[in-house]
């Protein structure tokens, strides 16, 4: 199990490219699955997660390869099988995204419970009252989801009793080849949403309201393929800009968009840091100076972002000040807590807030990664610790940051993989 061995210190100064956003591009491969032509999609990550989408699209039958361009061609019409099986989907919880585009294609879908992060309970509920409000009749066996529609989905009204991003992903994909006019009503909003939903409407859907809370889809009785291109991964754009504030840094992010991370922007200004926005790229600089501590909330988009919690969680710890950072989302996200204090921040937790009072210095130690954001909160702390720490457990990091080391030696960072 590869490390990474951090040695603290170094001020980022530099520029990078961001990479395509993982989290766009899982659903827009699964809604590949809906077309009844092959589909380009340029500008994907290079991450385990999209690798094992595309390896559960290779499992399904679907063709893939990469083209001249780089991009990935997706072949949905070679599709033989109607099963996402157990032992990719545990991997990954996006894998359940496959459920709607299968179901509404082929009338049949058979997927396994999802795995992933364990950061709380995110459960299917949501996804599976969707499809039955449209029609779908769904028997849970064995840990698999067998889902039928032997006649085809119908559009229905269905009003989520809480924001979920995959489910409104799933649901709208699912309607897009439904019969009849679907509405989803407290959809999520999310910029990933609305890049699968424009994708969609590439292919040939008919969608209103894309980045409202009510969307409405009119079942259209096929879809074509085509080229898109997935959106820049703003809570990578987050990240590298939290790191570059939490060392007193400057940085510039090439393939970047802002209107994507505004609330996230606005609490760096907070924290002290001169953000210069222009069309495809966002500066920082610290002007050396050390961040002021801020205090936020997550909830669902537009607000803050619960990807960049435990990065600020991080800034936080060696911030002027004190900040308390509440996590509303899920219930085990502030668990990065407990490794920043083993390098000597001062966080106290009172249910599901961080009560962060800034010090001075961290120190290395030896840490372990828990989920994927969680990891990057601790290479931010290894880079303004005194001396060497090593993450241990960055499985979850490669799961979510292309080339992350690379990126960060561009920076100045002294940091390397190692084979655990």
């Amino acid at each position: 199990m590869d490390k990474l061995i951090i040695q603290g210190g170094a001020r980022i100064r530099g520029e990078i490219r961001i990479s395509g956003s993982k989290n766009s591009g899982l659903p827009i491969l699964a809604a590949t699955l809906l077309a009844s032509e092959p589909m380009n999609i340029c500008n994907l990550p290079h991450l385990n997660d999209i690798t094992t989408m595309l390896a559960l699209l290779r499992c399904m039958g679907v063709g893939i390869t990469i083209n001249e361009k780089m991009c990935v061609e997706v072949d949905p019409t070679t599709l033989t099988d109607y099963e996402a099986p157990y032992e990719l989907v545990k991997t990954m919880r996006a894998s359940i995204l496959v459920l709607g585009p299968t179901l509404a294609k082929f009338g049949k879908a058979d997927v396994s419970f999802p795995g992933g992060c364990a950061i709380g309970s995110r459960p299917v509920d949501i996804h599976l009252r969707g499809l039955e409000a449209m029609g779908a009749e769904i028997e849970v066996d064995g840990g698999y989801i067998r889902a039928r529609a032997p006649n085809g989905l119908k559009g229905a009204r269905f009003a989520m009793d809480k924001v979920s991003v995959g489910a409104t992903e799933n649901l709208l994909m699912a309607a897009a080849l439904a019969d009849g006019v679907t509405i989803l009503e407290n959809a999520a909003r999310e910029p990933e949403v609305v890049d699968l939903a424009e994708c969609l409407v590439a292919m040939g859907a008919k969608i209103s309201g894309i980045g409202s809370g009510t969307i409405r889809i009119e079942g259209v009785k096929e879809l074509h393929g085509c080229t898109y291109t997935v959106m820049p991964d703003r809570i990578e754009i987050g990240t590298y800009l939290v790191a570059a504030a939490a060392t007193g840094g400057s940085i510039k992010l090439r393939g970047t968009r802002a209107d994507i991370l505004t609330s996230v922007i606005q609490k760096l200004e907070e924290a002290g840091a001169e953000v210069e926005v222009c069309e495809n790229t966002i500066s920082l600089d610290m002007k050396g100076k050390r961040p002021k501590a801020v205090s936020l909330r997550t909830a669902p988009y537009p607000a803050f972002p619960t990807d960049m919690q435990a990065q600020f969680t991080a800034m936080n710890a060696i911030a002027e000040g004190t900040g308390a950072v509440t996590e509303s989302i899920f219930e085990n996200r502030l668990i990065q807590v407990h490794e920043l204090n083993r390098m000597g921040a001062n966080i106290t937790l009172e249910g599901n807030t961080a009560l962060i009072t800034g010090v001075e210095k961290l120190k290395g130690a030896p840490v372990m990664a828990s989920d994927l954001r969680a990891s990057a909160s601790l290479v931010i702390a290894a880079m303004v610790a005194e001396g060497e720490t090593v993450v241990d457990r960055i499985y979850h990091i490669d799961r979510g940051y292309e080339c992350i080391e690379e990126k960060l030696q561009q920076l100045g960072v002294d940091i390397r993989r190692v084979p655990g």
